[in-house]
């Protein structure tokens, strides 16, 4: 009986671990496009957009756009100390505009300057 509960329960966690998904999408920078050093923040905290909880935001040109390619738990605590609900960051971006939201291919979150 000893046997059959650990080989099941071996089993059971080999199943478990085989079974997550990595769907975390690889942002490979293209020299080839511009790069854009953006101010990232929460759209809904810092940003002041209406949307729902929230959402990882950059303002380009002066005008805030929510992201689309990559999500603000992607990039730390957002609701830590320097987290994007409570600071508003430099990154390095590739993208563009496309309707109402910033669609991503890269973004690279820059460390803050030293105080």
């Amino acid at each position: 009986m000893k046997k059959i509960f650990l080989f099941s329960l071996v089993s059971l966690i080999c199943l478990s671990s085989f079974s997550q998904n990595d769907t975390k999408k690889r942002m490979v920078l293209d020299p080839t496009k511009a790069v854009y050093e953006l101010e990232a923040s929460c759209g809904t905290c810092q940003f002041k957009m209406k949307a729902k909880g929230c959402p990882l935001a950059v303002r380009f040109e002066g005008k805030p756009y929510l992201v689309e390619g990559t999500e603000i738990d992607d990039h730390g605590d957002a609701h830590g100390k320097d987290g994007f609900c409570n600071a508003i960051r430099k990154a390095k971006v590739q993208g563009n505009v496309v309707g109402d939201k910033f669609v991503v291919s890269y973004f690279e979150l820059l460390p803050q300057p030293k105080q």
